[in-house]
């Protein structure tokens, strides 16, 4: 049996980090989540993971568990740098939005602008598609456009200019498609007005202040972290095996190309809850949280038990109504890791976790995490 490890950490951010579930029960978290996280991660027997729980700006416990490769003894610190995937959307839109508080970047701004050969099969309609709809994934696109291009190992270069196939399924801001591609331009749009380069930005305006001591953009960052955790899918006749890292999401860095370990996301959750005003001001993130086109199909989702009673997508942000209260979030997924991210203002709550594995126990984690905490405030407030 893999053993899970309490961490004790001190002095991120200017609050004080408590290991251990005693803290989170003292504050009246989530009962026996521990137990849930165990029991789900050796019953499926998932290579490694990593959670943090945030109250009130303090995180309240910091867990870990098994391995970073299930063919090496490499136990999965609290420093282990996971891939994020799609939660690397969080820190585009973040950062885009401190751009445009600034007046650097205007998001009302046509993406043709910084990105003049993007077409589609509908004459003009390139030109309405603005940074604030490849933000929201509001262009009218239909979902997941060319990813199967991406993960075939096409090059921006050549996709890009296939858009003009695509014909839309409606006008700009007026219905959701999910992209990665589409969404990864927001990038050449940064760069454009700010004369610099968009890793070197995340670097110098959120990881750094944030004291995200250990994340960090791209492949070859991510291969030169000695403690980095190695990706697993789960194969019938082998179980969990590692595979070569997927090289292809990292070419859409906004969308997928930040790594980090479980203190760094502890981190970035007490910022977005806005006890970083420094760095996170709270009209950024007021901006990003703001409700901007409906997600309506994410109400059937599995194991929320009908909670969910709405949901919508601001700038990089999911933002879900759990019995009529907000909660914010995004979850990731690449060949060989899982992520999520979450809190909600209304509990003062925060949560994130990562997997070193192409596992729905993530899904089935993060929704009884916040399920447990709503059905605990409404056991507490019928007391």
């Amino acid at each position: 049996m893999k053993r899970l490890k309490a961490v004790k950490l001190s002095g991120i951010l200017g609050v004080t980090l408590f290991g251990g579930m005693a803290g989170a029960q003292a504050a009246g978290l989530i009962p026996d989540f521990e137990k849930e996280f165990l029991r789900e991660v050796e019953t499926n027997k998932v290579p490694g993971a990593a959670y943090a729980i945030i109250k009130g700006g303090r995180v309240v416990a910091v867990k870990v568990y098994g391995t970073r490769a299930v063919d090496a003894d490499l136990p999965v610190t609290s420093q282990t740098v996971f891939r994020l995937a799609s939660v690397s959307k969080t820190f585009a839109a973040d950062l885009a939005a401190i751009l445009a508080r600034e007046g650097t970047l205007d998001l009302e701004a046509p993406v043709t602008k910084f990105v003049p050969e993007l077409k589609f099969k509908t004459n003009g309609f390139a030109g309405k598609v603005k940074l604030k709809h490849l933000l929201s994934h509001s262009a009218g696109i239909t979902p997941n456009a060319y990813d199967n291009m991406l993960e075939d190992g096409w090059t921006l270069e050549k996709i890009v200019p296939r858009f003009d196939r695509i014909e839309p399924m409606c006008q700009p801001g007026e219905c959701y498609g999910y992209q990665n591609i589409l969404f990864s331009l927001i990038e050449p749009a940064i760069e454009n007005t700010t004369g610099k380069s968009y890793p070197s930005l995340v670097e110098s305006r959120l990881l750094k202040p944030l004291g995200m001591n250990h994340a960090s953009l791209g492949l070859e960052a991510y291969l030169s972290t000695a403690n980095r955790a190695e990706p697993h899918i789960f194969t019938r006749r082998d179980g969990w095996i590692r595979v070569m890292v997927d090289r292809n999401y990292y070419r859409v860095m906004p969308a997928a190309g930040v790594n980090a370990s479980i203190e760094d996301l502890a981190k970035w959750v007490v910022a977005q809850m806005g006890y970083n005003d420094a760095v996170l001001p709270s009209p950024v993130l007021k901006m990003v949280t703001e409700k901007r086109v409906d997600t309506s199909r994410e109400l059937r989702r599995r194991g929320w038990r009908g909670k969910l009673t709405d949901a919508h997508y601001g700038f990089g942000w999911r933002i879900y109504a759990v019995d009529g209260q907000d909660v914010v979030l995004h979850s990731g997924g690449v060949r060989g890791f899982r992520s999520f991210v979450s809190y909600s203002k209304d509990l003062d709550i925060g949560f994130a976790i990562v997997m070193n594995a192409q596992t729905r126990s993530i899904d089935r984690l993060s929704s009884h995490f916040w399920v447990t905490a709503f059905d605990e405030v409404e056991t507490t407030a019928s007391r």
